[in-house]
């Protein structure tokens, strides 16, 4: 082990390349990963690993780039740790994989670049040094950008200027190796800004100012009108870069920990005296203090009208000064944030529908970069829906944001609207729907911090539904209602050979992201919505909303007192099984490995990763899943992801793979147990023998399948949301007819737009894709610009 760390260092002393290394090895081996790993740990009991802990490693994989082995190992280090320690408890586990991870690296950075300070007109010098075993090369960038002449160990840029500031960094390559340095910011102070302060000659190089902490830009005091940004800066030179609190009267400022301060809508308890403690190399300074005065916007009595003043004027002497215009509210956050798509697309008795599982896909990865914990389900029956429903509620508490998201069939009759699950009979009623007023009641008694409701169905009149709802909402000041379409009115999708999102999503999955109310968002939204020549005049966004803040989802979450318990549930209905290695007797081994498009869909895929060689045919694939999956063997161990139906996922997927597509995982009723096969033959069998070896495999209850929405209505759930006499607990029609009999329209309703079999034929098939490994784009061919009337012709009912 001599080419290996020192056995004394720190475990957090590990350097990144050789830690990602590591952490990737134990994530993907399952029996000798950080799992059995923790388990040795805590066997010790030194480092005081508990079930906490490997609770809290183990939903790391619900986030992005969440890794289970990094957090084991850093709680490890904080413990006390060291690399001895970790190699001990890696020959326990009998990882050689994991041990050869510490072994000394082919190329170390032994001089990183330092963050620097420094003025304008300076010359900057940033140092990256690397040993390797073989000649070592440079290449530095700034943010993403290669920078020009930045091939050598020491970065020089004489003169610098405003715009050179930023973030650098530099990529070292040894042969087939690489490693990046670690970031270095480089502050350029502009001394135009400046008022007094020490002022180093322009020649002079940043390394003869260390050790003398001179103030070179300094705030200048402020005279401002309430509802005014304040700005104030400061600044030394120096390495390594300083570090900024500001203070206003003595005490800190919260978060002014920049080196300038803005304050966009000063109010007048932001006045006061102002500086900045300025903190670099063991060395402290302050700025000069500033005085800032904030007064506020009056209206003055003149001949008896009230007028407001000009902006720049204040109200000095007789006017009436207790009179304020602008108030700052505080900054709003959420306790927590939710939120349930469901997409309904293959009804057993009405036309199928496509855009719901591309819209659902793209909301789930917008809502999940805003914080959202995110459930995305497909096609549930009525009594999946109202479960599904349930356990959101129960998510549901003071402060949290709850976001609900339903595309497929609907309607609405006397201002209640009614989302259609996929085996609701035909004609349906209010008993075989779900009521959206029933259940937005049910959420504003949570005493949410925010209610949005997206519907993105149709609004037509059910006139086979003759029951009258008499639901009424409480006031409250959250409600927001967005609707893809006004009332008696449609929704559309494009008819498209490829995956397209529907009109409403198109363009709501643009704006999301922006930092507004939600309101504003909407009315954005419903703006490019208005400008879209295919459904104008067909299609138009309806919003309602009591929201009297500025609730928006970009909100940060400030965590509050929760249900710990349904709040973990949420969180593991679409946590993924590990990936697995399967040994089988022959010598070969398979890997295992598992993908979810959905909260309920799950992607499998086989790979052999080691072939005997006395094996000339050998072959893997997945079998005998639980019935109530309803898997089709014809649609299993398909050589490309779209074979199987997987278009969204297809590119993110791992390739030379046997992929299987596993739906409805809110069926599963116990365990996952399922068989994987190996098909074998030698060359001394006949053309048409081999033998076969079978694994018996259990992933438990993978993603959805942990809330068990298989299970009948519960009490006091979702049930309730349509309080009519008749409602049964159950469909009283058979759930299992796949005909689309023709509906009984009244005299007087256009046909041709709410029957669909009065239409294209093919408008609602589904067209095959062409064989190719590539992903099917979700956005076709389908940008505003490129859709004109043309396009309006192919226009198909989204929800009939």
């Amino acid at each position: 082990m001599a080419e290996s760390l020192e056995r004394s260092a720190k475990l957090n002393s590990l350097k990144e390349p050789a830690l990602k290394k590591l952490c990737d090895v134990l994530d993907r081996t399952p029996g000798k990963g950080w799992r059995r790993l923790g388990e040795i740990v805590a066997e010790e009991r030194r480092f005081k690993i508990g079930p906490d802990d490997m609770e809290m490693c183990s939903l790391k994989v619900l986030q992005p780039d969440g890794s289970p082995s990094r957090m084991l190992l850093r709680l490890m280090g904080e413990r006390g740790c060291t690399c001895g320690h970790l190699m001990d408890y890696l020959h326990m586990l009998g990882n050689t994989e994991a041990l050869h991870c510490l072994k000394a690296p082919v190329l170390q950075i032994i001089i990183q670049p330092q963050s620097v300070s420094l003025l304008c007109g300076h010359n900057l010098r940033l140092s990256c040094h690397a040993v390797g075993q073989s000649p070592v090369q440079y290449q530095w960038f700034k943010s993403k950008e290669e920078v020009p002449n930045g091939s050598c160990p020491e970065l020089a840029i004489s003169g610098i200027h405003v715009k050179d500031g930023g973030f650098y960094i530099c990529r070292v390559n040894c042969g087939d190796t690489f490693q990046f340095s670690q970031w270095a910011q480089v502050d350029v102070l502009d001394v135009s800004t400046s008022c007094g302060g020490f002022l180093p000659n322009p020649g002079q190089n940043i390394q003869s100012l260390a050790g003398r902490l001179k103030v070179a830009v300094q705030p200048r005091p402020q005279q401002l009108l309430v509802g005014a940004t304040l700005q104030l800066e400061g600044g030394v030179v120096g390495r390594p870069i300083p570090r900024y609190q500001w203070h206003r009267d003595g005490a800190p400022v919260p978060d002014a920990t920049r080196r300038k301060l803005t304050i966009p809508n000063a109010t007048q308890d932001h006045q006061g005296r102002y500086r900045c403690e300025i903190i670099s190399g063991g060395e402290r300074t302050w700025t000069n203090e500033v005085e800032v005065v904030i007064a506020p916007r009056t209206l003055v009595q003149i001949s008896g009208a009230m007028e407001c003043s000009e902006d720049d004027v204040y109200a000095i002497g007789g006017g009436s000064t207790d009179f304020l215009l602008n108030s700052i509210p505080e900054q709003l956050y959420a306790t927590d944030k939710v939120a349930l798509l469901i997409g309904n697309l293959s009804y057993q008795n009405h036309p199928q529908l496509k855009a719901p599982m591309v819209d659902v896909y793209d909301l789930t990865n917008v809502l999940r970069q805003l914080d959202f914990k995110v459930v995305s389900l497909l096609d549930l029956t009525e009594s999946e829906m109202r479960n599904a429903v349930h356990q959101f509620l129960l998510l549901l508490h003071k402060g949290v944001y709850g976001l609900l998201y339903y595309a497929g069939h609907g309607y609405e009759n006397y201002g209640n609207s009614f989302m259609v699950p996929v085996d609701a009979p035909n004609p349906y009623r209010s008993a075989n729907c779900l009521c959206v007023q029933s259940i937005l009641m049910l959420m504003q008694e949570k005493e949410t911090g925010l209610n949005v409701f997206l519907l993105d169905m149709c609004r037509k009149r059910n006139f086979h539904d003759d029951s009258t709802h008499n639901v009424i909402l409480r006031v409250t000041a959250n409600i927001v209602f967005g609707y893809a379409t006004c009332q008696d009115a449609e929704a559309f999708e494009l008819s498209s050979s490829s995956f397209t999102n529907g009109v409403f999503v198109k363009f709501l999955k643009k704006r999301l992201l922006d930092d507004e109310k939600i309101t504003v968002v909407l009315d954005r939204v419903a703006e490019d919505m208005g400008q879209f020549d295919a459904t104008r005049g067909k299609q138009a966004l309806e919003i309602r909303s009591s929201l009297s803040e500025r609730r928006a989802l970009t909100d940060p979450v400030l965590p509050g007192p929760t249900d710990l318990l349904h709040s973990q549930q949420w969180a593991k209905a679409h946590e993924l099984p590990e990936s697995m290695y399967l040994d089988f007797e022959c010598g070969a081994q398979i890997k295992l490995g598992f993908a979810a498009e959905f909260s309920n869909v799950l992607v499998m895929y086989t790979h052999i990763v080691r072939k005997p060689p006395d094996l000339l045919l050998c072959q893997a694939h997945v079998t005998d899943f639980p019935q109530e999956l309803d898997v089709d063997p014809k649609e299993m161990n398909k050589t490309t992801p779209e074979d199987t139906g997987v278009y969204l996922l297809s590119s993110s997927l791992p390739q030379h793979c046997l992929y299987t597509r596993l739906c409805s995982l809110q069926k599963l009723k116990e365990e996952l147990v399922f068989n994987v096969c190996l098909r074998g033959a030698t060359a001394a069998m006949d053309a048409d023998d081999s033998v076969c070896w079978t694994e018996s495999v259990d992933i438990g209850k993978p993603l959805i399948a942990r809330l068990d929405l298989h299970q009948a209505t519960r009490p006091n759930s979702c049930l309730l949301t349509c309080p009519v006499p008749h409602s049964p607990n159950r469909n009283p029609v058979a759930r299992h007819q796949h005909q689309h009999p023709h509906l009984d329209h009244p005299p007087g309703q256009d046909h041709s737009r709410l029957a669909p079999q009065h239409r294209r034929p093919d408008i609602y098939e589904h067209e095959q894709m062409g064989a190719c490994g590539s992903s099917i784009p979700i956005e076709a061919s389908d940008d505003i610009d490129e859709l004109q009337t043309a396009f309006i012709n192919s226009l198909q009912l989204r929800h009939p």
